[in-house]
């Protein structure tokens, strides 16, 4: 593994950054967004920018770590460590595996759990549509697909637009928010209807 090249390709889905851990809820939602996705690899004692600062006190990084995955994820998270020297200086490697036990949820200031999803090299609060299809993709019952003249309608809308949303679709197919999502979770399933998440918007295409 080689450390500076990937300190040097910058943070990304499976790869972010942090000079310190100063707070366990915000470690927590990026340790969250790893273990919901691909899983991924945290750089303790790294810039946002790149440049190696290095970690002062493992020992407090590790525990603040470990406090986090274990008393502010829910499921509890398992991180492992590694330290390495890159010139001269400590950086403590963090690593989380994509998680069996999806949705992950982050526990808030706010006091609240939430979940939160990777989408390039931000930890992205989950949509209800996120979080259902991470709790089905997970469960062993796999998706029973019935083509109704909504599903059809929905695919044929998507033949000839780019995109749609939750509010397009309900007007679309005349059904409620709820009944919209439902369909968007069953298509986005059965790899139909591909998610496009991020800070501002989300929207559905037909899967390639």
């Amino acid at each position: 593994m080689n450390v500076k090249k990937q300190i040097f390709e910058g943070e990304s889905v499976t790869l972010d950054f942090k000079k310190t851990i100063t707070s366990c809820e915000k470690i927590a939602r990026t340790m969250v967004s790893f273990a919901n996705n691909k899983g991924g690899r945290l750089f303790i004692g790294v810039a946002d920018d790149g440049t190696i600062k290095g970690v002062k006190s493992e020992d407090e990084e590790r525990y603040m770590i470990t406090r986090a995955a274990h008393i502010f994820s829910r499921p509890a998270l398992e991180p492992r460590f590694e330290e390495v020297y890159v010139d001269d200086k400590l950086v403590l490697i963090v690593d989380i595996e994509e998680s069996t036990l999806k949705p992950h949820s982050a526990l808030a200031e706010d006091g609240k759990w939430w979940v939160y999803v990777r989408v390039k090299d931000k930890s992205v609060l989950a949509s209800k549509v996120v979080v259902d299809v991470l709790k089905r993709s997970a469960s062993p019952t796999g998706v029973f697909i019935s083509y109704s003249e909504k599903e059809k309608t929905l695919l044929q809308y998507l033949e000839n637009n780019d995109r749609i949303d939750v509010k397009q679709l309900c007007e679309l197919i005349k059904v409620g928010r709820r009944a919209a999502q439902r369909l968007l979770v069953n298509l986005a399933l059965s790899g139909m209807v591909k998610i496009h998440t991020s800070e501002k918007e989300e929207y559905y295409t037909r899967a390639a």
